[in-house]
């Protein structure tokens, strides 16, 4: 078994990320059913194994061009928000196409850059993408191009997949467009550039090599450049990147697992270590909770946060903004993203789970910083005992 092989059977939740010129075809400027024919019978097939998988497509802006004419062509950012809004609609018809016959159901998901830097749309994008995860359907990603501006877009779709993978905890990021990999230099300029099959660190002299958009493509706004970007962004998220060719009209992963050719890049950390040292080292804390003396133990043992051992609510924080929480001697236990903003805890603390809708309004869950989103301190994780954490917060 290849290391690439090794490392889709391995992975659970998956990433992938399809340029456009592989899903237009240029020939004729549209959707190339016959490749996303082989796209779909591969994810189709890893789902039938365990796996949760989500798409992220380029495509629209292409497709898009094609269909409004020769006035939606040249600069200007308007003309492509023009052309994603008629493109999309394509785009998706496309995957839908191709899916049907499995009996999967696709979601499209417009994001922009504020979906997954904003902690508040963060979670909420992760909650949706979740849920249509647990229903068993494949998410189809793409940048909200109709109404991003140029001071919120990403600009290619290869760093908004890491973003993705970042915020949905990936295991691993395939990267699959017209280069099978990264090279010592640009293959199609240099014939003495040789292929790196694995590569453990991201070095300034593997960036280096990097190069940009294939200019023969005609489509697509990302290159090697923008491919290594999004590997870092995923390597220090705990997630691996594959970057292959997807030229073959055939299945995918049986060429993978058959030997062709690709680099894989490592992780520097696993998901989980990641994520809970991106809330753990939160500078910008918003507030504080007061737990009492069963609910701290819970937290230890490694239980979510529920309103009943809510004792005390201190600041004015809003929903996804990140809290500390202490014991009521003043100990500082942990930090995380807390669900409900400031008010609605205050009302709901100390209230037993039935009792919530009713004091809320509406239905919003028990769990006020679920488990998954919450650092204990190291002192606490080393002792989970009673004793031995760090000393009182002073007061702010």
């Amino acid at each position: 078994m290849t290391r690439a092989a090794r490392v889709i059977s391995e992975s659970r939740r998956i990433v992938v990320k399809i340029g456009s010129s592989l899903l237009v075809d240029r020939k004729t400027n549209q959707v190339d059913h016959v490749r996303l024919k082989g796209l779909a019978a591969d994810i189709s097939g890893w789902k039938a194994q365990g796996k949760e998988v989500l798409i992220v497509s380029s495509g629209a802006v292409a497709l898009g061009r094609r269909r409004l004419g020769p006035q939606a062509r040249g600069p200007g950012l308007e003309k492509k928000q023009a052309s994603a809004a008629a493109g999309q609609s394509l785009l998706m018809a496309g995957w839908e196409r191709a899916f049907d016959p499995h009996g999967v159901i696709t979601a499209q998901i417009l994001l922009t850059r504020d979906d997954t830097e904003t902690r508040r749309r963060w979670l909420n994008a992760r909650a949706t993408v979740t849920a249509l995860l647990g229903m068993g359907a494949v998410p189809i990603i793409n940048e909200n191009d109709t109404i991003v501006t140029e001071q919120i877009r990403y600009g290619d779709n290869d760093r908004l997949a890491a973003r993705v993978a970042q915020m949905i905890s990936a295991d691993l990021l395939i990267l699959l467009s017209d280069v099978d990999g990264i090279y010592t230099a640009d293959p199609r300029v240099d014939p003495e550039a040789k292929h790196i099959p694995y590569i453990e660190t991201l070095t300034p002299e593997i960036e280096a090599m990097a190069t940009g958009a294939n200019a023969e493509a005609g489509v697509g706004t990302g290159g090697m450049a923008t491919k290594v970007m999004a590997a870092r962004i995923a390597s220090e998220a705990g997630c691996i990147t594959l970057i292959a060719a997807g030229r073959a009209k055939t299945r995918g992963s049986q060429h993978l697992e058959q030997g062709r050719r690709c680099t894989v890049i490592a992780a520097s950390t696993t998901v989980k270590d990641a994520y809970k040292q991106w809330i753990g080292g939160s500078l910008a804390t918003r507030g504080e909770l007061v737990v009492d003396a069963g609910c701290r133990g819970a937290l230890i043992s490694g239980k979510s946060l529920l309103a009943v051992g809510v004792k005390e609510v201190r600041g004015a924080f809003g929903k996804g903004d990140t809290v500390v929480i202490l014991d009521e001697t003043g100990a500082d236990l942990a930090s995380g993203l807390v669900r409900y903003d400031a008010r609605d805890v205050e009302t709901i603390k100390g209230m037993r789970s039935g009792a919530l809708k009713e004091a809320l309004g509406y239905a919003g869950g028990p769990v006020v910083i679920h488990a998954d989103d919450l650092a204990l301190r190291d002192t606490v994780v080393e002792t989970r005992g009673p004793h031995n954490v760090r000393p009182k917060r002073p007061k702010r």
